[in-house]
């Protein structure tokens, strides 16, 4: 690789520092994104009230079901390339640069398509109140249409991640934005467009921001230099990041496809419950991203290590990412749960959305750390090429728990007893998770029984 001044060397010298150097601008990211979401949730609270309200929160789950089976490809963009790093192989690294954007195309497509077509079917299923579904439906019509912006946004900064540089995404989020808040105000507050307002708001900002990323990696001298005229090298490498990726994006779906039950179950409580749940989530999504972005910073530190053959910086990267992760995220969630109607003030000021709302945050956000476990161990095992594995056992722990336990939920059962099923499953899925981790570990990271398995092409599911 050539040099790169926005590049960390992840395979010498103290691990803490630089992963909390890598993890930082990643942790910025995703809080500034989701206070970006939040504005949308705040702006239609105060300026087009609950029933607007209600409709932006009931797309929450619906938006993550639609891409996140592309979003979880960016995983496999991220482990492969900088395995390649690991092993010195530039070659490798361009033709995989190629591959992400042909697959950006791809996925663009696709998405735009099967989005538009699933828009209505989705709400219906979900029984949307019929009071929020046409402003729901022109909400989520808008922001599918902008999806493929998105995704280009997202596989350029997993690109960019697998050399360490995650100050550049950082930036170019700032701008885009700057660019959402000023025009959810203009559109909602000016214009009166309500729900449609922050969609377009959305939409246009995150053009912004997949410009800005395009621009980067256009303009980039290293290895990971985005060159248009070389895409037809990506082809080769497109089935070694589908490996890694798709059983990423195929757990994340899953999983969105679960919560997507849950607000089914939600729904029957009317649009009160609704738009208290969607006041909540968003504290939720923030504690999350500090959970994320320290998995983000694991699987790129260990796939560059594990290519390099330093199966012992491997496990200590495994041991600092249980321990950032879990300590900042219990943080944030008791300072949020104990200050619970300070916080949630900043979206809605109406009673019968706060009750709700306060349960969420109650039994949902306080318990949120258990999930650190296996989401560690999990990036980790992507990292050594078993993508499939806790793919399998985030399926079932969390997901498929969550669908028994909405069908056999007692029609006049609380509120409250609906919200525990996310500490129960994520207790679950750790404890799993832990038994799988164990073994594998065991297995890949003894450097006295494992061959120096350096190559790309060794990443492959065999588990």
């Amino acid at each position: 690789m050539k040099n790169n001044n926005n590049e960390i060397d992840m395979l010498r010298g103290p691990l803490l520092s630089k992963m909390l150097l890598f993890a930082v601008p990643l942790i910025a990211s995703g809080l500034l994104q989701q206070s970006f979401n939040a504005v949308d949730v705040a702006v239609v609270g105060r300026f087009a009230g609950s029933h607007a309200l209600a409709a932006v929160g009931a797309n929450g789950p619906v938006l993550g079901l639609i891409v996140n089976l592309f979003l979880g490809i960016s995983v496999g963009i991220n482990v492969v390339i900088a395995n390649y790093i690991g092993n010195k192989n530039a070659k490798g690294v361009r033709a995989s640069v190629a591959a992400s954007a042909v697959l950006s195309i791809i996925c663009s497509i696709i998405l735009l398509v099967a989005g538009q077509l699933v828009a209505r079917p989705l709400l219906e299923l979900l029984a949307t109140p019929q009071e929020i579904m046409d402003e729901a439906l022109e909400y989520l019509r808008i922001l599918v249409g902008g999806m493929p912006f998105l995704i280009i946004f997202n596989f350029g900064a997993a690109i960019l991640r697998s050399i360490g540089d995650t100050k550049r995404p950082f930036f170019a989020l700032i701008a885009a934005g700057i660019v959402n808040v000023a025009l959810n105000l203009f559109f909602v507050i000016i214009l009166g467009m309500g729900v449609a307002g922050v969609a377009w708001g959305t939409v246009i900002s995150t053009a912004v921001n997949a410009a800005i990323i395009v621009a980067i990696l256009v303009r980039e001298k290293s290895d990971i230099k985005l060159d248009f005229s070389n895409l037809r090298t990506g082809f080769s490498e497109i089935g070694k990041i589908c490996r890694v990726g798709l059983p990423a994006g195929l757990q994340s779906t899953i999983f969105a496809f679960s919560n997507v039950f849950v607000l089914s179950a939600i729904n029957t409580f009317g649009s009160f419950a609704v738009a208290g749940s969607a006041t909540a989530i968003n504290y939720e999504f923030y504690c999350y991203f500090v959970i994320n972005a320290i998995g983000q910073t694991a699987v790129a530190f260990a796939s560059q290590n594990y290519g390099a053959g330093q199966y012992d910086r491997v496990k200590r990267i495994f041991r600092l990412s249980i321990l950032l992760s879990v300590g900042l995220s219990a943080f944030l969630n008791i300072l949020i749960a104990w200050q619970g109607e300070f916080f949630l003030s900043a979206f809605t000021q109406d009673p019968q959305v706060l009750v709700y709302a306060l349960q969420r945050i109650h039994y949902v956000l306080l318990f949120q750390w258990i999930a650190c476990y296996y989401e560690m161990a999990g990036q980790i095992m992507r990292a050594l090429g078993r993508s499939m594995t806790p793919a399998l056992i985030t399926i079932f722990g969390t997901c498929v728990v969550r669908l028994i336990w909405v069908a056999y939920f007692p029609a006049n059962a609380p509120f409250y007893r609906l919200m525990t099923v996310y500490p129960v499953t994520w207790t679950l899925t750790s404890i799993l998770m832990a038994v799988a981790f164990s073994a594998l570990s065991r297995r890949m990271l003894n450097e006295k029984s494992v061959e120096n398995t350096t190559k790309i092409g060794y990443i492959e599911e065999n588990a």
